[in-house]
């Protein structure tokens, strides 16, 4: 029934047999012969054929998002066995906004791939939403996420940058888009705000902030050489820093493949001494 339900959510996806077919590698009378002995199964009609192509029926919503579930599922279930030889095969995927991606992650999973040369790292620099999205979806076996959920990976802090000896009184916003952690941080704290410019990189927004252009909210994290270096500053304001935790979002502890509970274990091992280092900043300014 697996191979069925696959064919049945490519055919949701691309709303026409043919195209289903061609994306399966099979015939479309194949295809077909999938789709009804799969109605067989469940005694109902999945799909209206018409001009428009083919539509899901109330049933075939209804199957959907289970489909979608017992796919994932079987997909998990087959990276964890090809992983089980020591860890020296599989993939891990983890996905994570800007600052994760560029300054957090790099040094733990190069960490990871010392320690286990022979598994793949896949790592997904995504908006919130999205790599929210992805997880759900099972395109991505863990994130880094500021939601509420998950597991304690770091406390981090959002701040007020300028260039020096710039009058940031004077200057408006560079941020980035709607969807990030930053910009929802940004629509809350300082709602009142002349927003120049939405930019979609960390090294576009900081090089535009040291260009005298404009303020930015950033993580600490993301600005710490250009604060020890000079290149900017850190703009007192009675609202900031404001605390942003990050967390490890997953599917549950038991989905986790053998190699993906491997990086786990190395992306929280040392979260106890960053929070308190972390808080340790804090009370020292």
């Amino acid at each position: 029934m697996i191979e069925q339900l696959r064919h049945f959510l490519l055919v949701a996806e691309h709303r026409t047999f043919t195209g289903a077919a061609r994306r399966a590698h099979i015939s479309q009378p194949a295809l077909t012969s999938s789709m009804r002995r799969l109605e067989t199964v469940f005694e109902a009609r999945l799909f209206d054929r018409g001009r428009q192509g083919a539509t899901l029926t109330e049933a075939g919503i209804a199957l959907l998002p289970h489909a979608r579930a017992a796919i994932v599922a079987v997909d998990e279930g087959g990276r964890a066995v090809a992983a089980l030889d020591k860890l020296e095969a599989g993939e891990v995927r983890i996905g994570g906004g800007s600052t994760a991606c560029t300054y957090l992650l790099p040094p733990l999973l190069s960490a990871f791939r010392r320690k286990h040369p022979r598994v793949a790292l896949r790592l997904r620099e995504l908006q919130e939403l999205p790599a929210l999205d992805a997880l759900e979806s099972g395109e991505l076996d863990m994130v880094v996420t500021s939601a509420q959920q998950g597991e304690v990976f770091r406390d981090e802090e959002v701040i007020l940058v300028a260039a020096k000896g710039s009058d940031p009184a004077s200057l408006p916003f560079i941020t980035f888009p709607v969807g990030s952690a930053i910009r929802a941080l940004l629509d809350r704290h300082f709602p009142e705000v002349t927003v120049s410019m939405e930019l979609g990189s960390i090294s576009a927004a900081k090089g535009s902030v040291r260009a005298g252009l404009g303020v930015m909210l950033i993580t600490r994290s993301a600005v710490a050489t250009d604060l020890e270096l000079g290149r900017l500053v850190e703009v007192p304001d009675a609202r900031t820093p404001v605390p942003l935790p990050l967390r490890l979002l997953h599917r549950g502890i038991e989905r986790l493949s053998p190699a993906a509970t491997a990086l786990r274990a190395i992306l929280l091992a040392d979260a106890p001494q960053r929070r308190r280092r972390s808080a340790g900043r804090s009370r020292t300014r």
